[in-house]
């Protein structure tokens, strides 16, 4: 009699994580590298009702009915973000169009990986990214960089303004990117995975942008919400029928 409420219940938990995921989403638009999250959700298996005949117990179809939604999976997309120009000597952006390269930056808790390629020097002169840690070569080692009058080739290989070679950093490519798994502060974790440090395509001076859609993440916002309120309203309407179904039973003759 009450399984309505499990099924709008259900409902609503759902679209409200799903808001939560649109959320994060637009908050993050102007995050250098950030991937943005899909929200997927699933029912619970099938049933079908059959009714059985009194003596010879035929079984009849006579409908089928899904239990509760319940959020599935969050998948993040991959794919390549804008570039934008920004000409400081130390912002960098991977041109890899698959979305499978990435910057190693070690931290304290151990490796990361980043599309974010707004690094600075730290008090040591070590290429880093703020508030995370320092920037990893093709060999897996931290650059120390002695300024950062600096330039750079296509492969990510930094020189001085005299030609003196300074390192290369490292893009770590990884062959299967579902082993990735996201932070809250939008970092990745290899999760056993292991990367390769590979020639990809570095272009300094340029940041990669965010690759949320504002625009379609503002349509699914609102959609979203549309759906929220129509089953909180119908959740409404439904307490109200039942309380007046308690209610009134017991005056029946």
């Amino acid at each position: 009699m009450f399984k309505g409420f499990y099924n709008l219940s259900s409902g609503m938990f759902t679209h409200g994580k799903h808001l939560n995921v649109i959320s994060n989403n637009m908050a993050n638009v102007s995050t250098t590298g950030f991937k943005s999250d899909c929200f997927t959700a699933q029912t619970f298996d099938e049933v079908m009702y059959s009714v059985v005949g009194n003596k010879i117990k035929n079984y009849e179809d006579i409908g089928g009915q899904s239990y509760i939604t319940a959020p599935s999976e969050n998948y993040t997309d991959f794919s390549q973000g804008s570039f934008d120009q920004t000409g400081m000597p130390l912002d960098f952006a991977i041109e890899d169009l698959d979305g499978r390269g990435f910057f190693a930056i070690q931290t304290e808790g151990g490796v990361v990986y980043t599309r974010a390629g707004n690094f600075s020097l730290d008090d040591e002169s070590y290429l880093s990214l703020p508030d995370h840690g320092r920037v990893l070569d093709t060999q897996g080692n931290e650059i120390q960089l002695v300024t950062d009058k600096i330039q750079c080739d296509d492969y990510g290989r930094i020189y001085t303004k005299n030609g003196a070679y300074l390192g290369q950093i490292g893009v770590y490519v990884f062959e299967n990117t579902d082993a990735l798994e996201k932070d809250p502060m939008g970092m990745f974790t290899a999760n056993g995975a292991q990367p390769e440090a590979q020639p990809v395509k570095v272009h300094n001076g340029m940041l990669e942008r965010s690759n949320v859609g504002l625009v379609q993440e503002m349509t699914k916002m609102i959609t979203t919400q549309r759906a929220y309120q129509s089953v909180a309203t119908a959740t409404k309407i439904y307490d109200q029928v039942m309380n007046r179904a308690t209610s009134e039973i017991g005056r029946l003759q």
